[in-house]
């Protein structure tokens, strides 16, 4: 059995929470491939691999780090959108 590196999607608008968030990453040593995205509507593009991503292959991140207020769709429309379109585990 291979084991993937788990990707993880981070959604931020400000650029101080990002860095933050990217040293802790590195402080503690995480290998992990990390993809950073600033508004709502670019994690949606990149999560259904729609827009600028439409030729991203269809893997999702295994974790979200997503803050609540954002540009032109917030946190909770993205999850809104993720909850009504994943098939039920």
């Amino acid at each position: 059995m291979t084991e993937k590196t788990v990707e993880i999607l981070l959604v931020e608008d400000n650029p101080n929470d990002e860095m933050l968030a990217l040293h802790a990453f590195r402080k503690h040593n995480l290998a992990n491939k990390v993809h950073v995205v600033r508004d709502g509507v670019e994690a949606l593009e990149y999560l259904f691999c729609t827009g600028a991503y439409a030729q991203r292959q269809f893997e999702n991140p295994r974790v979200i780090l997503l803050d609540k207020k954002l540009p032109l769709v917030d946190g909770m429309d993205v999850l809104r959108q993720i909850r009504a379109t994943s098939a039920p585990a």
